[in-house]
């Protein structure tokens, strides 16, 4: 099923990176490229820095990812994430906070805590006393013995550290983040065989003292620059830690255009992200507009 007139939607945002989220439960929606690619059009469409459709497991187990949780048990919903552009992601920290958000509203979990499946595999979700959600991203990956990549921008080039969370980035620390141009568009990587599906790239400004802290801007690959990145927050921490000589637990706040993450790095080596997600609408997409553009 392509057309989606009369499917209903609902739109949420964490620190300002938004989404629409499609409920998909019979698992009957076969959204094209294109059709997430319209849907996400600011000016012709509703607007967003991606999709999540909710479709059972179940219809899907192919999809998941084997990065487990640490929690035993198996996740019911599974999180579709499609970019801006209609390409897929394996994870989306911010997405999936909305993602489960969205659970919670609609009454498909009503637990605290519970487990969600992605590309990248099973993640702990915890809805925390304060409304805030964390989510549980996995494992750091190992550094990489190939050359640095380079990121050139506005005719600067700038040396870059690699990290999968499970994402690619490419994270580079600069002086003053308030020297950074207005727009992030175009710019270019230089991957040395890194990023064979691109990369996303985090602008970031050190700002530790006693604790870790850092801003960053990010540039998504498939959207361009966002107001947040989740899994870009946790490869910004782990660089933040490896440039400090930082091994024991603890968590780094990152400050984004949006507003503020933290990531949390357990005795295990686990993140856990950690932020705030929310609803701000719902509807149903209009017969006319998706009908004159099925396909």
């Amino acid at each position: 099923m392509s057309v989606l007139s009369g499917v209903p939607f609902a739109k949420g945002h964490g620190t300002r990176n938004d989404f629409v989220i499609i409920p998909d439960p019979e698992a009957v929606l076969d959204l094209s490229a294109e059709q997430v690619a319209r849907i996400c059009d600011r000016r012709a469409g509703i607007g967003a820095d991606g999709v999540l459709r909710v479709v059972p497991v179940e219809a899907m187990p192919d999809q998941v990812g084997p990065r487990l949780s640490e929690r035993s048990g198996r996740a019911t919903w599974f999180m579709d994430y499609r970019n801006a552009d209609g390409s897929t992601a394996s994870m989306c920290g911010n997405g999936a906070r909305v993602f489960a958000r969205y659970l919670r509203e609609v009454s498909l979990v009503t637990e605290d805590a519970f487990l969600i499946a992605t590309r990248a595999g099973t993640h702990e979700v915890q809805v925390l006393p304060d409304g805030r959600i964390s989510i549980e991203m996995g494992l750091p990956s190992e550094p990489s013995s190939k050359p640095d990549p380079e990121v050139i921008l506005d005719g600067t080039t700038y040396q870059a550290d690699a990290w999968w969370v499970p994402n690619p980035h490419a994270v580079v620390f600069i002086d003053r983040y308030s020297d950074l141009p207005t727009d992030l568009t175009p710019l270019e990587v230089h991957d040395h065989g890194h990023y064979p599906t691109g990369a996303n790239v985090e602008f970031v400004e050190d700002q530790s003292g006693k604790d870790l802290r850092a801003a960053m801007r990010v540039h998504e690959r498939g959207v361009g620059e966002t107001m947040s990145c989740g899994t870009g927050a946790c490869a910004v921490s782990l660089a933040l830690r490896s440039r400090r000589g930082v091994t024991a637990p603890g968590s780094t706040l990152i400050d984004v255009p949006g507003g503020r993450l933290i990531v949390a790095h357990q005795q295990s080596g686990r993140m856990d992200l950690i932020g705030p997600a929310e609803l701000v609408a719902r509807g149903s997409f209009d017969s006319t507009w998706w009908g004159g553009h099925d396909g």
